[in-house]
C-alpha cells in the first residue's frame, strides 16, 4: 500500500492515526466483551475505519454525515464522548434513543450525525432533503452519506442518485464495496464491473477509491469538498474495502474463502498507516504505544461510565408521549371577508398562505411547479415562490418522502403532494419506517406534510380511486387529516403545515370541484384532532368522514322524520373519543361509514372503541357501512355497487328500528 502525504504535516498525519486507531481498540473490546456476554451485539467495521475516518475527518463539524451500522470512525470522529456511545449500545437512558433502538440507529444534530434504518435505502434520499436545504441557505455545506454495495441494488439507491443529479445537490454518495451483502458476494448482486459505473446512468461523476488508504481517502475528499463548493454536485464514490469480521458476530464468516481473508489481511487499513507512520521517522513505538495505552484508558473509563447507569425503568407516560414532537397549537381564529369557494380552491388558498407565512417551506411533487400540479392546485405558485421552493420531482415517491425527511432535518417544512392517494404505496416505507419513528426513536421531528388526493366516484379504477387512511391510521406517530368541507379544508391544511409532526392530509377528489362553501380569505388554523358536530339528534350518532359526511346528510335531507346527531370526524389521528363517547351515551345507537373497504378500516377500530367505552348505554350494535372487500373498479355501474353510498340508508333506517 503506498502512501502520499501531500501537503499534510507531521501533525496532522498523527492526528488522523488516532483517529483510526480509536475505533479499531473500541471493536477490539467489544469483540472482548461480547463473548464475555457483556454485550448483546456487534456489527463490526474492522478493515474498513478508513473511510469512515478519512470523509469524517474532511468535512466539517457542521456538515451532515449519514453512516452505516459499521461507520464507528464517524460518531468517533465527531467527538461523541464514549460512554455516551457505550450508554446507546447498552440501551441506557444517557444513549441518544432512551433504550427504544440499538447500536447506530440513531441520530444527533449535536454531532450532525443522521443515523440508519434497517431498511437502508431511505437514507439516501434524507442525505438529498439535506443537501437541498443546504443549497436553498446557500451555505456552501456538503453532505455525505454512506451506504453498502448490497443497498445499490434497492430502488432508494437510484431514486436519490437520479434527484440529486437533476437538482445539482451537493451530496456525497459513499458506497462500501466490502464484497458481500451479509453473505452473498458482489457476483450474485449486480453485474456491472464497478459500481462507481452507474455514476454513468445519473450524469454524475463517479470515482473508484482504495478505501483501506486513509490518506487517500482524506486527500481526496477534501479536494472534492473544495471542487463541489465550487461548482454544486453530486458525487458518486465507490471504496474498495473488506469487512474482516461477519455481517454482525453472530453470523461468522465462514462463507468467505481463507484465501480472501488472507488477502484483505495483509491490506489491514490501521497496520498499514501506522507501518507508513513509523517507517517515516514521523512515530515512533514508544510514541506509539503511549498513544494505545491512553486510548485505552479512556475505553476502559467510559466503559465503566456507562456500567455505572442505572437500567432504564419503563414508563407508560414517557413511552406514549415521546410518540409525537410535543406541540401547543396556537390557534388563528377566522377573521375577516369571507367567499363562496370550492373545495379545491379552500386547499390552494391554504397552501399559498401557508407558503407566504413559512418562508422556510418548500413543496415537492410530479408536475406541480409551471403545470400546476394534476388538479391545478399550485397553479400560479412559482411565479410567486419560484422554482427552488416549488419543485418539480421526477417519479421516485420514495425518495421524495425521504428528502422531504432531510429537509426536515435541516430546518426547513416540507409538503409533498402524492398525485394520488394510490402512488403513496411506492414511498410507503419511508412515511412508516422513518417518518412516525423518528421522533419516538431519538426525539427529532418530522416536519412534513403528505398531501392525498384521493377517493372513488369519478370512475377511475383500481390505481386512481383508493381511500387507503387505514394503512396510516394504525401507525404511530403519524397523524391523519380528512376533511369534508372547503372551511375545514383550509383550516386544518394550515394547522397541519404548522404542526411539526408529520402528517398525511386527504383530500377527496369528488368535493374538489362540488363543494362549495364561505371560507375566510384571510389565514387561519383549526385545531387537529377535534371533530364537528354537524347536526344534533336522539335517534342515532352518524360517525363519518370525507365524502361519506355528504353522503349521511343526504340520506337525513330524504328522511327528514329522523333525529341524528352526525359527527364529522376531520381528523383520524388524533380521534376525538370525548365527541364521539358523549353523542354515543346520548343516542344509544351507532353508524359508521366510510369508503374504504370494510375489513381492517378505521370504523372497525371505532366500533371497537364505542363497544369498550359505552357498551352498558348502548341499545343495539354498532353498525359499520363500508366499500366492498374487493378493488374498486372502473365501470359506474361496478363503482356505484362498490361504494356503500346506495347501502347506507337502508342500515341506517334498520339500526334505528331495532
Amino acid at each position: 500500500m503506498t502512501f502520499d502525504r501531500k501537503e499534510l504535516s507531521n501533525e496532522q498525519l498523527i492526528s488522523l492515526y488516532k483517529k483510526i486507531l480509536l475505533p479499531r481498540l473500541i471493536e477490539e473490546k467489544m469483540l472482548i466483551l461480547i463473548r464475555q456476554g457483556k454485550v448483546s451485539k456487534w456489527f463490526s467495521g474492522i478493515g474498513q475505519e478508513a473511510i469512515a475516518v478519512g470523509i469524517t475527518a474532511a468535512l466539517d463539524q457542521d456538515e451532515y454525515i449519514l453512516p452505516m451500522h459499521r461507520n464507528l470512525g464517524v460518531f468517533t470522529g465527531r467527538a461523541i464522548p464514549l460512554h455516551r456511545l457505550f450508554s446507546q449500545w447498552q440501551g441506557k437512558a444517557n444513549g441518544f434513543t432512551k433504550g427504544r433502538d440499538r447500536s447506530f440507529h440513531f441520530g444527533t444534530q449535536e454531532y450532525k450525525i443522521i443515523g440508519m434504518i434497517s431498511h437502508l435505502g431511505p437514507q439516501l434520499g434524507v442525505a438529498d432533503g439535506i443537501a437541498l436545504a443546504n443549497t436553498l441557505k446557500k451555505n456552501n455545506k456538503i453532505t455525505a452519506v454512506f451506504t453498502g454495495e448490497g443497498a445499490t441494488s434497492e430502488g432508494d439507491f437510484h431514486e436519490a442518485l437520479n434527484i440529486a443529479a437533476v437538482w445539482d445537490l451537493p451530496v456525497l454518495f459513499v458506497v462500501e464495496n466490502n464484497g458481500y451483502g451479509l453473505s452473498t458476494p458482489t457476483n450474485e448482486q449486480y453485474r456491472c464491473e464497478n459500481l462507481a459505473d452507474k455514476g454513468k446512468g445519473y450524469g454524475m461523476e463517479s470515482h473508484i477509491v482504495d478505501g483501506n488508504n486513509i490518506l487517500e481517502v482524506f486527500t481526496l475528499i477534501s479536494e472534492l469538498k473544495a471542487s463541489m463548493i465550487e461548482r454544486p454536485r453530486p458525487i458518486l464514490l465507490e471504496f474498495k474495502t473488506f469487512r474482516m469480521r461477519g455481517h454482525e458476530e453472530a453470523s461468522g464468516t465462514k462463507y468467505v474463502p481463507q484465501e480472501l481473508m488472507d488477502l484483505w489481511v495483509v491490506k489491514d487499513p490501521v497496520v498499514n498507516y501506522k507501518d507508513f507512520l513509523l517507517q517515516n521517522g514521523i512515530l515512533t513505538e514508544s510514541e506509539d504505544a503511549e498513544i494505545k495505552a491512553k486510548i485505552k484508558q479512556e475505553i476502559d473509563t467510559d466503559w465503566a461510565l456507562a456500567n455505572a447507569e442505572p437500567e432504564i425503568e419503563a414508563s407508560f407516560d414517557e413511552e406514549l408521549n415521546d410518540v409525537y414532537k410535543p406541540y401547543v397549537a396556537e390557534i388563528v381564529e377566522p377573521s375577516g371577508a369571507t367567499e363562496n369557494i370550492r373545495f379545491i380552491d379552500a386547499i390552494s388558498q391554504g397552501l399559498r398562505q401557508s407558503m407566504q407565512r413559512f418562508e422556510n417551506s418548500v413543496i415537492m411533487g410530479q408536475d406541480i411547479a409551471e403545470y400546476g400540479g394534476a388538479f391545478k392546485i399550485t397553479d400560479g405558485f412559482v411565479a410567486e415562490f419560484g422554482k427552488e421552493r416549488v419543485r418539480n420531482t421526477p417519479i421516485c415517491e420514495s425518495a421524495v418522502v425521504s428528502a422531504a425527511m432531510g429537509l426536515s432535518i435541516n430546518g426547513y417544512k416540507a409538503i409533498m403532494e402524492m398525485q394520488f392517494a394510490d402512488f403513496v404505496s411506492t414511498g410507503f416505507n419511508p412515511i412508516v419506517n422513518l417518518l412516525a419513528k423518528s421522533h419516538y426513536r431519538w426525539l427529532e421531528k418530522a416536519d412534513v406534510v403528505v398531501r392525498m388526493p384521493c377517493g372513488g366516484g369519478t370512475q377511475a379504477g383500481p390505481f386512481h380511486s383508493q381511500t387507503n387512511e387505514a394503512w396510516f391510521t394504525k401507525t404511530p406517530g403519524l397523524k391523519v387529516v380528512y376533511p369534508a368541507f372547503p372551511y375545514d379544508a383550509k383550516g386544518l391544511l394550515n394547522e397541519s403545515i404548522n404542526d411539526p409532526n408529520p402528517v398525511l392530509f386527504f383530500e377527496h377528489k369528488l368535493l374538489y370541484r362540488s363543494i362549495y362553501q364561505e371560507v375566510p380569505k384571510e389565514y387561519y388554523t383549526l385545531p387537529l384532532g377535534k371533530a364537528a358536530v354537524l347536526k344534533e339528534g336522539e335517534q342515532i350518532t352518524i360517525i363519518a368522514f370525507g365524502a361519506t359526511v355528504h353522503w349521511a346528510l343526504e340520506t337525513l335531507d330524504k328522511n327528514p322524520q329522523l333525529s341524528a346527531d352526525v359527527i364529522d370526524l376531520r381528523t383520524l389521528q388524533p380521534l376525538d373519543t370525548e365527541t364521539i363517547f358523549a353523542s354515543v351515551k346520548k343516542t344509544g345507537k351507532a353508524i359508521i361509514v366510510q369508503e374504504d373497504s370494510l375489513f381492517g378500516g378505521i370504523a372497525s377500530d371505532l366500533s371497537a372503541l364505542i363497544m369498550e367505552n359505552c357498551f352498558e348505554y348502548l341499545d343495539a350494535p354498532v353498525k359499520r357501512v363500508a366499500s366492498l372487500d374487493s378493488p374498486i373498479p372502473f365501470t359506474k355501474a361496478l363503482e356505484d355497487q362498490y361504494l356503500p353510498k346506495g347501502r347506507f340508508e337502508k342500515e341506517l333506517l334498520d339500526l334505528i328500528a331495532y
